[in-house]
């Protein structure tokens, strides 16, 4: 079966109040093969106070997300509990167990990266990025977080530019969800 993949997501949390999600739009089947450049993979859920983000395969990207959302309501919105939450399901669902996708999600009080493998992680940073241009995009997130004043709408968008300029999997049409 033909996977698609390949994205690269970065998030920039600067205080309570400023706090932005971004991704590229390419979609790769294969190795060589770019089905789709305008991809959205950012977006708000649980009433516009969380915004995720992510990356691997499309439809189990998708799944990830929907169960999240479904816990997120369990949980009355708490972003660590619905992870945890869905992290627990994950382990104990055989299928789910397969899923390959990675999910960045924040809210004003904390940013979590959700692995397809159940774990839930706190970056000990208040940026991150995943994904095939993860690697660039954490770099240059770093530098322009620990050297600049910009904004975190500015620092994902610098950042995934970057990453456009370096990795195949990652191009420039960006998608920006900012928690207001």
């Amino acid at each position: 079966m033909t996977q698609f993949h390949a994205t690269t997501i970065v998030a920039v949390r600067r205080g309570a109040d400023d706090i932005c999600i971004g991704g590229d739009g390419q979609v790769t089947m294969g190795e060589t093969t770019v089905m789709k450049h305008f991809a959205k993979k950012v977006r708000k859920i649980y009433k516009n106070s969380v915004v995720t983000g992510f990356a691997g395969s499309v439809s189990d990207a998708f799944t990830l997300t929907e169960k999240f959302e479904k816990k997120l309501e369990e949980h009355s919105g708490n972003l660590k509990r619905a992870a945890v939450a869905l992290a627990q399901t994950w382990r104990s669902d055989h299928a789910m167990r397969h899923l390959e996708a990675l999910m960045v999600a924040a809210d004003k009080d904390c940013l979590l990266v959700i692995s397809g493998n159940g774990e839930v992680i706190e970056p000990d940073e208040s940026f991150v990025a995943i994904g095939s241009g993860g690697n660039f995009a954490y770099a240059a997130a770093n530098a322009l977080y620990k050297h600049t004043e910009m904004n975190a709408e500015d620092i994902v968008r610098e950042a995934l530019t970057i990453a456009a300029s370096i990795c195949v999997y990652t191009n420039d049409n960006i998608s920006v969800e900012k928690l207001q």
